[in-house]
């Protein structure tokens, strides 16, 4: 065995490496796109073909991963929390279709919001779905379960989901790594009818998911992932769950809790675990990353006879990731606490970046807005959503992938008219070509402005799918080409890019302005990669 220094995500990433995966799926998002980025950059991946490419949407990645599943072989689909709404239709039937070759969701929550719109527990949909789930507390962990989800898959047929957050994924710390398995031959399916969910074979399937509850429930209480600790203080009983145990143990120098413990990382909840923790303590602290989903769970099934402590009661703060000095604060024991910030420390907002053409955008756009009136430009998510900043003051929404568009025309149908969309490029091929269509089909009179800068640049620049397509996408949903206009952003096209913006915003329809150029970081890079 050898260790490597990994982050969280890299030790999923190797993980899946070295369990025998043929294939990786996934859409760039905070906190979970450095597990693709490592496999793209591995030269194992390349030696044994390993698929890696970025897909257009979390939807689209979870279905070829089903499909990768359905030929035999194994794969992986990775994305963060709210890129699992966008995949939510396939990934709760694929509980119901059951996988053939290998199948692991590996989902990166983002408690406290760092780069999200919300910081919703995946546990919730993995539960919703009736899958196992793992969650675990290190970067070792979370290269272990990776590697062996992939035979808990197959041995029932399921998807798996791993759940990791912010913190885990983007720390680094030795992991082991073991001998890595051959891949997957590929087969189809035994049953023919398996991924037909047409309702008759969909209700059969369904039965099989209900059934194989108590399996999971089996393979959860003898799961190496959950174990009990005694403690001689049995006033308080703890439980764990995922990177929490390690919250937990950084409070005891010689990492010993002196209370009763059950550390959970795979769910179903054990509860003969509980059990035996409830019925020795007075009370019981549960500790978890993210929403109350065990503390909830516990509540249900346990008596109400003894207290049960934790994010609901106010023993840890409702909202916000978890730490050790929270932890040591709903146990009772010393903090240090920091000094605190001094008044003359400035806060520093984030800021787009110098000569960004994103920037070149908001300035046109707010000077061809005065005539039109305020409060009426929707935007979407990416870079540049910090246009709702100062000293832009330029979007007036920020709500999901995609959304500009939709708002925009839900306004103008409100008689908001005209109506602005600002939207990526990446973000136009993740899920707003639909919403333009809708637009189309009842020429709604908004303009929709994609800042195109031929990257997927929040999370790093990654390529977007939308590269060099978007002109012949919009003409071909429909878009009078008259009305679909491209520009330069750049300062000294100031003039002519107001003057277009103007014509565009008084025409009574749909009409689509391209800002084309490229990404000054992307640019960058590519610079010094060719150096």
């Amino acid at each position: 065995m050898k260790k490597l220094l990994l982050l969280g995500a890299e030790a999923v990433a190797q993980g899946a490496i070295d369990g025998g995966m043929s294939g990786i799926y996934a859409y760039p998002g905070t906190p979970s796109t450095e597990i693709t980025e490592y496999v793209q950059n591995s030269k194992i991946a390349t030696e044994r073909k390993i698929h890696r490419q970025w897909s257009a949407n979390e939807k689209t990645a979870m279905e070829s991963a089903l499909g990768m599943s359905y030929a035999g072989k194994r794969a992986m689909v990775c994305m963060k929390h709210v890129g699992l709404n966008v995949a939510a239709d396939p990934f709760i039937n694929s509980a119901i279709t059951g996988v053939n070759g290998g199948l692991i969701i590996t989902v990166a929550d983002d408690p406290s919001m760092h780069s999200s719109q919300n910081e919703q527990d995946s546990r919730y949909l993995g539960k919703f779905a009736m899958i196992p789930i793992l969650e675990p507390c290190n970067q070792q962990e979370a290269y272990d379960m990776t590697r062996e989800g992939f035979v808990l898959s197959e041995k029932y047929k399921t998807p798996i989901m791993i759940r990791i957050t912010t913190r885990l994924s983007h720390s680094r710390y030795g992991v082991e790594v073991k001998e890595m398995k051959v891949q997957n031959s590929a087969s189809l399916p035994d049953d023919p009818k398996q991924f037909v969910l047409l309702p008759a074979i969909a209700r059969k399937r369904y039965k099989i998911l209900l059934d194989n509850q108590i399996n999971f429930e089996i393979e959860s209480e003898k799961s190496l992932f959950n174990k009990f600790y005694e403690g001689e203080d049995k006033s308080l009983g703890i439980i764990a769950c995922g990177i929490a145990f390690n919250y937990l143990m950084e409070n005891y120098d010689d990492q010993k809790c002196p209370h009763p413990l059950v550390k959970i990382g795979q769910y179903p909840i054990p509860k003969k675990l509980i059990d035996k923790l409830y019925s020795q303590c007075e009370k019981i602290l549960v500790l978890e990353d993210g929403y109350p989903f065990v503390e909830e769970t516990v509540k249900g099934f346990l008596d109400s006879n003894k207290k049960i402590c934790g994010r609901l009661d106010g023993s840890l703060p409702r909202d916000g990731e978890l730490n050790p000095t929270l932890v040591a604060k709903a146990l009772g024991l010393p903090t240090k606490e920091g000094l605190p910030i001094p008044e003359i420390v400035v806060n520093r907002p984030p800021e787009l970046c110098n000569g960004c053409s994103h920037r070149d955008v908001y300035e046109a756009l707010n000077e061809a807005m005065k005539s039109f009136g305020e409060k009426r430009v929707f935007s979407d998510i990416g870079c540049y959503t910090l246009g709702a900043l100062p000293p832009y003051n330029s979007i007036n929404s920020c709500v999901d992938m995609g959304a500009s568009i939709t708002m925009a025309k839900g306004a103008a149908d409100a008689g908001l008219i005209p109506s602005v969309a600002v939207i990526g490029d990446s973000t136009f091929t993740h899920s707003g070509i639909t919403g333009l269509l809708d637009a189309v089909n009842e020429n709604s009179p908004i303009t929709v402005i994609i800042s195109d800068n031929s990257a997927v640049a929040m999370t790093g620049g990654q390529q977007s799918s939308a590269t060099g397509k978007i002109k012949d996408i919009c003409i071909g949903v429909g878009v009078n080409p008259e009305h679909v206009k491209v520009l330069l952003p750049v300062p000294k096209q100031h003039n002519e890019m107001v003057k277009v913006m103007k014509e565009e915003l008084a025409y009574n329809g749909v009409s689509v302005i391209i800002a084309q150029r490229e990404c000054i970081q992307t640019v960058s890079k590519n610079k010094k990669s060719k150096k």
